[in-house]
């Protein structure tokens, strides 16, 4: 696991061990480099990360350099935010959106 832009970074290498095997519920962010929306998430997601950090744990995955996690998951947009609970996928939403009705969407996840 890799920091950049301030978020944690997971791979199809340590996938398995850092948010399938997490004790907190996990936020997954599937971006790309070249992608303008998830850029715009980033600082958000930063955000979130250090205010919730206790309650949920927030990652990166670039889909370009993990195919792997990316097919398995079914993700054919970017961003889009998938969150682990005990292993398992129980949300995915596609696409920025603003601090606020990301947290509301996440609520009863926390």
């Amino acid at each position: 696991m890799t920091r950049t832009s301030g978020l944690a970074e997971v791979t199809d290498a340590d996938f398995e061990a850092e948010v399938i095997g997490s004790d907190l519920p996990v936020l997954v962010q599937f971006t790309a480099d070249w992608c303008g929306p998830c850029r715009q998430l980033a600082p958000v997601l930063r955000d979130i990360a250090f205010e919730e950090g206790d309650r949920l744990k927030i990652v990166q995955l670039d889909v370009d350099r993990n195919p792997g996690t990316t097919i398995a998951y079914g993700v054919l947009s970017t961003p889009t935010l998938m969150v682990f609970r005990d292993g398992e996928p129980v949300r995915s939403m596609v696409g920025a959106r603003p601090r606020r009705r990301l947290l509301e969407e996440l609520s009863d996840l926390l």
